[in-house]
């Protein structure tokens, strides 16, 4: 099989535990490209968190995208425009402020290139460190968020978290997709929106069918991208959750799992340049 793209999340599957990409996975990826396989990343990140990332991978240069927030939005690499947009109405963000103090949580969302808060937290700033954005603790979350949001984000110890995870899928079903990324993160999107939604329109766009798509990530929120890819794969780091609804899984972050993945699937596999 001649894969044709691959998918790859960022925290804990591209990036090594020192929050880099090493020297044999960029090595891998930017010869994958050369070859004519277009490589996306797909991460919760904001899409401001992802420029640095996809300008180390050229993506700019190969004519690739991201797909940031979870899916929530899709950006031409290479013009920096936005293809797709999924996002959560003023009126939605306001009902989930609600719940987030009802169950006792941080929550916090995303305005321009800045983090929302009412109260900074570790969470947050883990967030924070993560993405390179500045947090802004404000009054009142509600009167400053005024317009639509691509997602929230609830935080709290994992182990309260679980619990409140249950709870809001139940009660939000059918309206607002819940699902952890992290221990400490649950995000909240639209309903429509999850990884592999966003990996099915960014291939309608590309003309790429589903079976020459390999995706690779470690989460829970990676999961629909991972069903969904002709190729699913999990990191040694991931979940075995996780790791028994792939169909492969590779070594972890810190052992080069994803260059292995290119080196197994594409470059032994390849024919010719796509």
């Amino acid at each position: 099989m001649e894969y044709k793209m691959i998918v790859l999340d960022i925290d804990d599957t591209l990036l090594t535990d020192e929050h880099v990409i090493s020297p044999p996975t960029k090595e891998a990826l930017l010869k994958a490209q050369d070859m004519g396989v277009k490589v996306v990343l797909a991460s919760g990140r904001p899409t401001f968190a992802m420029h640095k990332l996809a300008e180390d991978l050229l993506l700019h240069e190969y004519g690739s995208y991201v797909l940031s927030f979870n899916g929530g939005i899709i950006t031409d690499y290479r013009t920096k425009n936005n293809v797709y947009e999924c996002t959560l109405t003023k009126e939605q963000a306001h009902e989930l402020y609600e719940l987030s103090k009802k169950h006792d949580v941080f929550v916090h969302t995303y305005v321009e290139n800045d983090i929302i808060t009412e109260k900074g937290n570790q969470y947050t700033d883990i967030e924070g460190q993560l993405t390179g954005m500045a947090i802004k603790e404000v009054n009142s979350f509600t009167e400053h968020v005024q317009n639509d949001v691509v997602k929230l984000l609830m935080l709290e110890d994992p182990e309260k978290l679980v619990k409140v995870e249950k709870i809001l899928q139940q009660e939000l079903e059918g309206k607002i997709s819940v699902m952890r990324s992290k221990p400490f993160f649950l995000e909240l999107t639209n309903n429509e929106v999850d990884k592999g939604k966003s990996l099915n329109h960014l291939i309608q766009i590309l003309g790429i069918r589903q079976d020459e798509v390999i995706a690779i990530g470690d989460g829970y929120n990676d999961l629909p991208m991972i069903k969904f890819a002709g190729l699913g794969v999990a990191m040694g780091n991931a979940a075995d959750e996780i790791k028994q609804q792939a169909d492969y899984v590779t070594s972890s972050n810190n052992e080069d799992g994803v260059a292995k993945v290119v080196e197994k699937f594409i470059f032994e596999n390849i024919k010719s340049p796509i």
